[in-house]
């Protein structure tokens, strides 16, 4: 599938006039087609022009300084310009020198590597590429909003394509083309680092939500170029670990990591990501049938594939199927990648160079991956602007943008407990806060903004509250400000506070008349190897502060800010209300206060199963057979939370479902049902509708569940209303023995909360 041209201009404003010394040296007539434009580039392009177009270096190679230890503040070095652009003629350049940039010193970068470009002989432009994930993450002051993980909690993909536009305008606005996002993995068990990056455990929710974002970046008003992360299966390692094996057969394969990225291309996806790791064996980076046979002829995807950091060098220093850095190069690019991101060193183009003059990669091949790449710089407007940045007087206001980030913050949190198990409130919902007395607000994640942004902000792993947005409120300072200083007492603890911190707090609560204590959990930033974990339960100071408060007397709300569930099962019951917030953003702790507070009535709902146990691993679509329990009862699955939990303050009952039509549907029909909702409380509440379906016979073990439709609606205070949803019975298949997706006749249910409906699927 063809994805859809960008608009040239609409791509990038005008260049500043005088504001680089070399304009682009090619550029499209408009007498020409894309494909005769490139044709014509190709035709006049030397062995090292093309190798060096499938070169990606760090921006750390034409800076001053080494490799991460570049010279403050970070510059241009003019002799690496020449080296890199110039004379090995590199096409791409990603990412930062370590942390964020302003707009001006993001212009002054890419400004002069596009002109130095404009000095090699073919004068094609740089192709630049960010990890912009949650906003424009590397951009100093701009918006950032939830992760991934918060914005699948909110069930809204209008809003997350609203917020891909906003952050895809900060984006170009820098002079940016091209984004390394959304992640498509579907995260499957909570040990593994990337879980928060991704949009949950459904495949259906990832790919709605995915396609949401590639929308919004690709066709919104300044569109950029999206990345598909990280093609395929690099969110189900084996043992938890990030970039460690994993086994994964074809058809689970297909069944269930493939379809978000399916979905996205057919959406226009400009470019995928490769997965590091190995499946069953193979590295996917030389994986020719899952590179070549499965997305380019099965998915039809015909756009540009690159690596990620290192990838090729790895197949011989750490994956030992290459016996050197050239034979790695020879295997990765003859099973389809495009571009390495190789990204320290220059040995790269010269090693692929020769390998093409010795044969061991055809001319065929080397061209089909530039061809790639100029028809994505083509459709980025590259060729008409030199790829230099736009005026920084249209440099988007942050008032403009930032509506959506605040709107996903408010919608991502999700009230999973409210039921009060402290005797003084006597079963009564504790939430939203009420009263006059005192608060205590403790807990490692309550004074941290790194904490509610998490990794990829500012800096890589996120942890440096040097690069923190300026005037953006802590989750206490958001409290402070709802309730009031004099109100709010806070006992600061970082992560690794002591027995004997919590012995203090818990001596002072038993001299304090308070009211309640609000206790922030969670982990603070990481990504990638830096947050593998050897299990998944909650840090042991954390337990032990709420096990000392709620001996007190005190009621304790618990809020965890994180991106994976920790189990917390022997504490869970000594909570009385418990909050998700996931990891926010920098509209994060407002939207947590506004939640407490209930000037907000919470509308978030679980994209992930949240484990009881730590060695629990258990999804919503679970098999029958893992229902059963030792005792041989079909209650093995129990979850602390299960998938789509979420509660409101306004309790929202699905009382009937009933079959839109008849009960024998046809193949290829629609299918569709009623739903009546009914509100009991005195404020309207946001509703998501969930719809799963269950296979009752199918010649694969079919799942107790698999979502198919999700649909949010408003349900006044106090109101029936009836909602209709539905499903094509064409999405009613899996993929069968021979590794093919069928819909096999038979019945089927169709399940709202707990009521079902069942029909027969005739042939």
């Amino acid at each position: 599938m063809k994805y859809p041209a960008f608009s040239l201009s609409l791509a990038f404003s005008a260049l500043t006039v005088g504001l680089f010394s070399c304009s682009p040296q090619v550029h499209p007539s408009p007498q020409d087609s894309k494909e005769a434009f490139v044709d014509s580039i190709l035709s006049t392009m030397s062995i090292e022009d093309k190798a060096g177009e499938m070169t990606q270096l760090t921006l750390d190679m034409v800076c001053v300084g080494a490799p991460y230890a570049l010279e403050e503040p970070h510059r241009l070095d003019t002799s690496k310009l020449q080296n890199v652009l110039v004379d090995l003629k590199v096409g791409s350049i990603l990412n930062c020198g370590g942390h964020a940039y302003g707009p001006e010193q993001w212009h002054e970068l890419i400004g002069g590597i596009q002109e130095a470009a404009a000095r090699k002989e073919t004068g094609i432009p740089v192709l630049y590429g960010i990890d912009a994930i949650h906003g424009a993450t590397y951009t100093s002051g701009s918006v950032l909003g939830p992760q991934q993980i918060g914005l699948a909690a909110t069930w809204d993909t209008a809003l997350v394509r609203k917020f891909a536009e906003n952050a895809a305008m900060e984006v170009t606005a820098s002079g940016i083309p091209w984004n390394f996002s959304p992640v498509l993995d579907v995260a499957r068990d909570a040990r593994w680092p990337r879980f928060w990056e991704t949009f949950g455990e459904a495949p259906k929710l990832v790919s709605d939500m995915g396609v949401a974002m590639v929308k919004g970046y690709q066709e919104g008003p300044s569109p950029i170029a999206a990345t598909l992360k990280h093609y395929v299966g690099y969110s189900r390692p084996l043992t938890g670990k990030d970039r460690t094996p994993a086994w994964i057969p074809e058809r689970q394969l297909r069944q269930i990591f493939l379809p978000p990225f399916a979905a996205a291309i057919d959406a226009g996806a400009a470019s995928i990501m490769v997965n590091s790791g190995e499946i069953n064996g193979i590295p996917v980076h030389v994986d020719h049938h899952i590179l070549t046979d499965i997305l380019r002829e099965d998915l039809e995807f015909d756009g540009m594939v690159v690596t990620d950091w290192e990838d090729i060098k790895y197949l011989f220093s750490r994956h030992k199927v290459a016996s050197d850095y050239k034979d790695a190069i020879a295997m990765a690019i003859n099973a389809g990648i495009d571009m390495s991101m190789v990204p320290t060193d220059t040995e790269f183009p010269v090693l692929l160079a020769e390998l093409v003059r010795d044969g061991r990669i055809p001319m065929a091949r080397m061209d089909e991956s530039v061809r790639r790449i100029l028809n994505m710089k083509y459709d980025l407007g590259l060729f008409q602007t030199g790829g230099f940045p736009p005026s920084l007087a249209d440099y988007p206001k942050k008032e403009s943008i930032e509506g959506g980030a605040i709107k996903a913050a408010l919608e991502s949190i999700t009230l999973l407990k409210n039921d009060g198990q402290h005797a003084a409130i006597a079963g009564a919902p504790i939430l939203p806060l009420g009263g006059s007395g005192r608060i205590l607000v403790t807990g490692p994640t309550a004074n941290s903004l790194n904490a509610l942004n998490g990794g990829w902000s500012g800096t890589w792993q996120g942890t440096d509250p040097t690069y923190n947005t300026p005037g953006r409120p802590t989750a206490v300072e958001a409290m402070q400000e709802a309730l009031g200083e004099n109100r709010v007492s806070f006992a600061e603890l970082d992560m690794a506070f002591t027995s004997q911190d919590v012995a203090d707090i818990a001596r002072n609560l038993n001299s304090k008349n308070t009211q309640c204590a609000v206790v922030f959990l969670g982990e603070m930033p990481y990504t990638e190897g830096v947050g593998s974990v050897e299990d998944i339960e909650l840090f042991e100071n954390q337990q032990e502060l709420v096990e000392a408060i709620h001996a007190t007397g005190t009621p304790v709300i618990g809020v965890y800010i994180g991106g994976r569930p920790r189990t917390l099962s022997d504490i869970e019951p000594l909570l009385d209300a418990f909050v998700m917030a996931y990891l926010p953003g920098d509209y994060g702790a407002q939207a947590i206060a506004d939640v407490l507070v209930g000037s907000f009535n919470p509308s978030g709902r679980l994209p992930f199963t949240w484990p009881r146990h730590a060695s629990a691993h258990l999804t919503y679509d679970r098999k029958h057979t893992e229902n059963v329990h030792s005792d041989f009862s079909l209650s093995a699955f129990n979850p602390l939370y299960t998938f789509g939990s979420g509660l409101s303050y306004s309790n929202v009952e699905t009382t009937s479902i009933e079959l839109i039509g008849d009960s024998i549907v046809n193949m290829g029909d629609e299918v569709n049902v009623k739903v009546t909702l009914v509100n009991s409380g005195e404020r309207s509440s946001t509703e998501t509708v969930i719809l799963y379906s269950q296979d009752r016979v199918a010649s694969i073990t079919p799942a107790v569940d698999e979502l198919k439709a999700f649909k949010q609606v408003v349900v006044p205070a106090g109101a029936t209303i009836e909602v209709e949803i539905g499903v094509s019975s064409n999405e009613l298949g899996f993929i069968g023995m021979d590794n093919t997706y069928i819909v096999e006749p038979g019945v089927f249910g169709l399940r709202v909360k707990e009521q079902v409906v069942e029909f027969n699927l005739a042939q």
